[in-house]
């Protein structure tokens, strides 16, 4: 593996039952996440995902790419656009630095959807038996 690397993007379809389901999965019961009345009365067009769910999709993301046996270290995301219904993410990521004698990569992805960035983050993923001894 080298720097500059491109991880294959993966396009996530925004569902409701998406962003319901992971804010019960997360035990994030904020109105926002599941009641569309509640959303617009502070200014939203809609629901839109939380934060845990848009880690969760990241950490999907790295797993799918780097298998089984790799070990995701360190996940830091920040959130920008929110994810509504109707949108589609498209994750997208690149090797940023590469330590071979530790076996570890760190990655520099990004969720877009229609209005922008909707996640930012960093990780670091170690692959046990490619370090050298």
């Amino acid at each position: 593996m080298t720097v500059g690397h491109t991880l294959p993007e993966l396009a996530i379809e925004i569902t409701p039952k998406l962003i319901v389901g992971g804010a019960i999965a997360s035990r994030d019961y904020q109105n926002v996440h599941h009641d569309k009345d509640a959303a617009q009365a502070l200014g939203s067009p809609d629901i839109f995902m939380n934060i845990l769910t848009t880690n969760g999709l990241v950490g999907r993301y790295i797993t799918d790419w780097a298998g089984q046996n790799a070990r995701v270290q360190k996940i830091a995301i920040r959130l920008g656009a929110p994810n509504f219904p109707g949108d589609t993410m498209r994750l997208q990521g690149e090797v940023s630095a590469v330590d071979s004698a530790a076996g570890r990569v760190e990655l520099s992805i990004r969720g877009v959807n229609r209005i922008g960035d909707h996640v930012t983050a960093t990780a670091v993923v170690e692959f046990p038996h490619r370090a050298h001894k």
